[in-house]
């Protein structure tokens, strides 16, 4: 489990990062610049030196864009956090690995997007 997995958030950021990663090269380039060590290589099945693509953890994502300023692939999408769970269950990569990490990556996006909902209801209204 991820560090700061399972702690609640005090306030979501207005979006996260999710990585298209039909897209994604491996490069690292945003592992680089992230501030908050959220960004993870994912190696692939067949060839773990040469296949790989990265993938973000949502839970400590703040939602500072620099990941997707940075990519030179324009595989980062920065997703309102209303609509993060859809994002990651379109969001592509290897078979085996949507296989196998779908249903949690999922789960945790839904969590964030509820929470949001909650978050916004619960907030009032600026006029």
């Amino acid at each position: 489990m991820a560090k700061g997995a399972g702690k609640a958030r005090k306030k979501l950021p207005k979006t996260l990062a999710v990585v298209n990663a039909d897209n994604c090269t491996g490069c690292e380039a945003c592992i680089e610049v992230c501030p908050v060590d959220c960004i993870y290589k994912v190696p692939g099945e067949d060839q773990p030196v040469l296949q790989s693509f990265v993938d973000i953890d949502l839970e400590r994502c703040i939602g500072c864009d620099l990941c997707e300023r940075w990519c030179p692939w324009d595989a980062i999408d920065m997703v309102p956090t209303g609509q993060v769970a859809e994002a990651v269950a379109n969001k592509g990569g290897p078979a085996d690995y949507i296989e196998k990490n779908q249903e949690n990556l999922v789960a945790v996006a839904q969590s964030l997007q509820d929470l949001a909902a909650e978050q916004a209801a619960a907030t009032p209204a600026k006029k």
